[in-house]
């Protein structure tokens, strides 16, 4: 069991436990171990449970499983919830100072160890202020020590975490090497199963959560104006981009090359968005589901007027308020469809922090390529929580601003109208503000138009717009980003996309170990590649998997091919977890069973 192992710390949220499991996490990842972090907390700010997760795996399998190898118990209010999260075999790690009534109903099957940590935390400091906080650094040393973790990085990414403060870092040193020292002394007899080893690799990596990669990609994007108005989990999305802004884009005189408004709510964010796009820039903001509701009226406007913008979403749990702080594929439809009347939104859907940072050009590309708003859905679990990558090179495509007409080439030309299509893609050559040329000129509006701009009750007139931005439909499907497929040609495959991928070669590899061997496409866009039907035909059943409760693509993949709809099967996670692979590979067992492809009593 090197370098493979699940370990979960449960504790309450606003008891500084985050900063001691970053330095786990960071500790496994700077000694070269695939590792992946997993925060789940709830939405108040103090005194709810809070669990965190750690997975390592030199496979690359670092989704969060169903069960952990080691669960760091740190809440007496949770204690009999989070013996049921240890896998067979596994340990307990608890506070003795907390009451132990649950041990009269503990399990035989998993390994218990208790810690004093409030004598070991009185031997830390006298500082009662901060001896709840150094109890979480305590518990970081028990388990550097159970798992053998190097302590050359594990202190460098202490002193990393609390700067240079000595007062702050002092104390948490002594804590450290208390909970290790006391770890060495009284669990030596422990037959301990699982290692972390350094890892020397030739590649190199970076660890970052998908808002900052969000946030640094639209920088290197082109994206010159933001307007947004907070809302959790997108605001660090904006935080980030104001970071990076300031860094790179003011000039060697001091002026500021950006421009960036919190607006005073979600409605007037995308106002101001439309306006910066409507003018040449590059603009965006960056949302949740209850923001995006928001937004739906300019979002209407933005389609039938064709200004380009992009909308982040990081999506959350729904409806409604929902559960702020968990994650969710939900906003599917709502994003696809926002607007009253017949709208249609390309959508963007990013699976990593490099396919984040890659989509932070991609979608001004596309957006000013097809004169329209596109959606990126990004989600909690891939916006806030950390990542391993391979690291990637700044990008060195152009920027395809699509057709701008200039003072030259409207020169040539005899008349201009806005809305009239020249060469069958759907999409009119659009002029921007300040272009020197008398003939530069046009209205817009949200208003009934027609091919020139002018407004217009006449039917066929606005049926004729109407129809030609349907038909950018199929000129965007030919330009978005094509999905990822593993086609071995077996008779089951999967579709799945965002964060559902993470989980799933660990879930496929165990399929394929109970006898049901699948192929895979991870969509990347909506509309779809040509390529989605070729492999919805070519395969006998298909399973949609997502993180929602209706099986949203499941069913936009139904409107678009309702002759291939009875192959689709929709398998759905949305308890507000992350995806396990456990949330693939469990229901797709009973699907292989009913199908005869599995064996009767396979667990």
């Amino acid at each position: 069991m090197l370098n493979d192992f699940v370990i979960c710390v449960g504790t309450v949220n606003g008891s500084g436990s985050q900063s001691a499991n970053t330095i786990l996490l960071k500790t496994l990842f700077r000694m070269g171990i695939p590792v992946g972090g997993k925060n789940v907390f709830p939405s108040n700010i103090a005194g709810l449970p809070t669990w965190f997760w750690i997975r390592a795996s030199e496979k690359g399998y670092l989704a969060r499983r169903k069960e952990a190898n080691v669960m760091v118990a740190m809440n007496p209010q949770t204690l009999l919830d989070d013996q049921k999260t240890v896998k067979a075999g596994g340990y307990f790690i608890y506070n003795t100072d907390n009451s132990t009534a649950f041990l009269e109903v503990k399990r035989d099957d998993i390994h218990y160890i208790g810690v004093p940590f409030k004598k070991l935390v009185d031997q830390s400091t006298d500082q009662v202020k901060i001896k709840k906080m150094l109890i979480n650094i305590i518990y970081v040393g028990v388990v550097a020590q159970l798992f053998k973790m190097d302590k050359k990085i594990l202190l460098d990414c202490l002193r990393d975490q609390f700067g240079t403060k000595e007062t702050v870092v002092a104390p948490n040193l002594k804590g450290l090497d208390l909970g290790m020292q006391w770890a060495e002394e009284n669990l030596k007899e422990i037959a301990f199963p699982f290692e972390a080893k350094a890892i020397t690799h030739d590649k190199k990596y970076v660890l970052m959560d998908g808002n900052t990669a969000s946030a640094i990609g639209s920088v290197f994007g082109g994206c010159t104006f933001a307007a947004w108005y907070p809302i959790t989990p997108s605001s660090s999305l904006i935080e980030n981009f104001i970071k990076y802004t300031e860094e790179l884009r003011i000039d060697s005189e001091g002026k500021r090359k950006f421009g960036i408004v919190q607006a005073e709510d979600e409605l007037a964010a995308i106002c101001m968005t439309l306006g910066a796009g409507w003018t040449g820039a590059r603009a965006m903001t960056a949302s949740s589901g209850p923001g995006i509701s928001l937004m739906s009226e300019a979002a209407g406007y933005a389609y039938y007027a064709e200004v380009p913008c992009v909308i982040w979403d990081v999506q959350r749990v729904g409806p409604s308020t929902g559960m702020p702080t968990r994650t969710a594929q939900g906003d599917i439809l709502s994003n696809l469809y926002l607007s009253h009347g017949d709208t249609r939104h390309p959508l963007l859907l990013p699976a990593t922090i490099k396919e984040c940072f890659e989509f932070g050009q991609t979608a001004f590309d596309l957006a000013e390529r097809l004169q329209q708003l596109i959606f990126v859905l990004s989600d909690l679990d891939l916006g806030m929580n950390l990542w391993r990558e391979e690291s990637w090179d700044y990008p060195s495509k152009p920027y395809d601003r699509g057709k701008i007409l200039t003072e030259k080439e409207l020169a040539k030309m005899t008349v201009y109208h806005r809305y009239n299509e020249t060469d069958g893609d759907a999409i009119a050559p659009r002029t921007l503000p300040g272009t020197k040329a008398m003939n530069a000129a046009y209205f817009t509006r949200g208003s009934g138009h027609n091919s020139k701009g002018f407004y217009t009750e006449n039917s066929s007139e606005y049926q004729e717009v109407l129809d030609r931005l349907n038909r950018k439909w199929k000129t965007a499907s030919l330009i978005m980003p094509e999905p990822v497929i593993d086609d071995k040609k077996n008779s089951i495959g999967i579709i799945a996309f965002g964060t559902t991928d993470s989980p799933m070669a660990e879930a496929r590899e165990v399929l394929a170990g109970k006898g049901l061997k699948t192929d895979y496409l991870r969509l990347r866009a909506v509309p779809f590649a040509a390529s989605v039907k070729d492999f919805i035909k070519n395969h006998d059943r298909i399973f949609v998997i997502e993180q929602n409760r209706d099986g949203q693509m499941n069913q936009v993949l139904t409107t678009e091919y309702p002759e291939l709809a009875t192959k689709l099967v929709s398998v759905r996670h949305y308890d507000g977890t992350p995806m396990t692979a456990e949330s693939i590979f469990e229901p797709l067992i009973v699907h292989g069973k009913e199908m005869g492809l599995i064996a009767k009593g396979t667990l």
